[in-house]
């Protein structure tokens, strides 16, 4: 695609995969908060918009970039989502819960106004993280499997409602991206203190872990698969 000021995050994102580390290395928001013209983020940021340009179109090159899932079938999107993502963090959410409860126990008299919120916060997300991710494993992802393979559904009307249990997922991911970002202001950009043991940096380079791959989730779901699964919804329903 042809990248410009006027090009929306979310676009450049979407049509060129590898740009996701340039918008990363910048903490520049392109999933939640993807949907404005590069242009207005620049001012706000206080970057360079020519420059940043030029370095999104560096990567943007076809033979550098990654998979192209907006031209994926909505099946595979879904299976790569639950594989890539979902099974992940069911596996990482508890293990940075460990580490966190390891980490207040033994540090958090020396900073309990970062430690105590912190664990808070991830506590927070995390439980609306699983409880999310089950609903689109159930309901959604299920239904939107169904819709393109054209299968009977058990509820007729199902596509015609796709719109509510989409808005749901987003008004989530909002959620999600607000705690990530407390998260992220607590710890001063996952920065340890010098004093810091092994497990704390480890932590701390967890939770950054976290955070870019639910950038890259929560961008795959809001601005490919949920528009392409409610396009198909209409056109099936002549809505």
């Amino acid at each position: 695609m042809l990248i410009t000021a006027e090009s929306t995050v979310a676009d450049i994102a979407t049509h060129a995969p590898a740009t996701i580390t340039v918008f990363q290395r910048h903490h520049i928001d392109f999933c939640c908060g993807g949907k404005s013209p590069l242009a207005d983020v620049c001012a706000e940021r206080h970057i360079d918009t020519d420059a940043l340009v030029a370095e999104l179109e560096a990567v943007a090159m076809p033979q550098n970039d990654g998979p192209s899932w907006a031209d994926a079938t909505l099946t595979a999107l879904v299976a790569h989502i639950q594989r890539r993502y979902h099974e992940h963090l069911r596996q990482e959410l508890p293990r940075l819960d460990a580490m966190l409860e390891k980490v207040v126990s033994r540090h958090g008299h020396h900073l309990p106004e970062v430690l105590l919120p912190l664990q808070e916060t991830f506590l927070f997300l995390q439980r609306d993280l699983l409880d999310h991710m089950q609903r689109e494993d159930v309901v959604l992802f299920p239904l939107i499997v169904s819709l393109e393979s054209r299968q009977p559904l058990s509820d007729p009307q199902a596509a015609k409602w796709i719109g509510a249990p989409i808005a749901a997922m987003e008004a989530e991911h909002n959620q999600a991206g607000g705690a990530l970002q407390t998260m992220r202001e607590l710890t001063g950009g996952y920065a340890p203190p010098d004093w810091a043991c092994p497990t704390f940096r480890g932590l701390y380079y967890g939770l950054a872990q976290l955070e870019a791959d639910m950038h890259v989730h929560v961008h795959l779901e809001n601005h490919i698969l949920f528009p392409r699964a409610a396009q198909l919804a209409t056109q099936l329903t002549g809505a």
